[in-house]
């Protein structure tokens, strides 16, 4: 899935002047050498430095692009690789990031999509104006935790709790299902829901043959968004992921 962010690249700044530019053989003459060589280096340090800065921004792959999203849009909502660190007790590092949901996965039972896939257009739709997610990984790249985090933003309240309706209708018809993986195999999952309230659902999801891999999962309808957060590890991830949901929903002011 593709990276989209909301921020605006600042252009460069303009770079050292031209060599062949007019007036520049004015720097080899003897008396005006000390003078206009230190202008020289002057602009070519301020130029450098802008370049650098330009060529940073440029490359979001490079850094953690957490760190550069603009205030009030819907990636600035999601909580950092520290913050979720902290809330879990385990380190992790930022990951993928995309722009709007996955097409639907398959599934088997085909009534199990949105069961099999919570963060995809089977429960989120066509209708959303702003959409993003985020995963992160154990710092130590082991494959041992992931957190996920879901923001989608709708153009009314009643939209938002209409998909959540449908995930939770989808997790009540759908005890076992099913996954078809991006490498052409499939695993089978069995769903189990915790306790409801109105306008959240809380389930967990175990893996057949995961040697205790479970994606403990669960979704809010704040405003006008529909969030999810779910922390994957062979372990109870219950609390930790009860207290993400809280900070992630209390930041989304939609």
């Amino acid at each position: 899935m593709t990276e989209n962010f909301d921020y605006t690249l600042a252009p460069p700044s303009p770079g050292p002047e031209d060599p062949a530019a007019p007036g520049r053989r004015a720097l080899f003459r003897p008396h005006h050498a000390p003078w206009l060589l230190l202008a020289l280096v002057s602009v070519f340090c301020v130029g450098f430095a802008a370049l650098a800065g330009w060529l940073w921004l440029r490359e979001p792959d490079s850094v953690d692009t957490s760190l550069h999203v603009a205030a009030g849009t819907v990636q600035a909502d999601l909580l950092s690789p520290d913050e979720v660190s902290a809330l879990a007790g385990t380190t992790f590092v930022a990951g993928a990031r995309a722009g709007e949901p996955a097409a639907a996965l398959g599934a088997e039972p085909k009534t199990c999509a949105a069961a099999v896939g919570p963060a995809t257009k089977a429960v989120y739709g066509q209708d959303w104006t702003a959409f993003v997610s985020a995963t992160y990984g154990d710092a130590a790249g082991a494959g041992d935790y992931t957190a996920t985090q879901v923001i989608g933003v709708y153009p009314e309240a009643g939209a938002a709790g209409a998909a959540l309706r449908v995930l939770a209708d989808g997790l009540k018809n759908c005890p076992t299902a099913e996954r078809a993986e991006a490498d052409g195999q499939t695993s089978k999952w069995t769903y189990t829901t915790g306790s409801t309230a109105p306008g959240a659902v809380t389930w967990k999801a175990v893996q057949e043959g995961g040697d205790g891999w479970a994606c403990y999962r669960q979704a809010r309808a704040t405003g006008r968004a529909l969030v999810q957060v779910a922390l994957c590890e062979a372990g109870d991830g219950s609390s930790a992921v009860a207290k993400i949901a809280d900070r992630l929903a209390a930041k989304v002011t939609q």
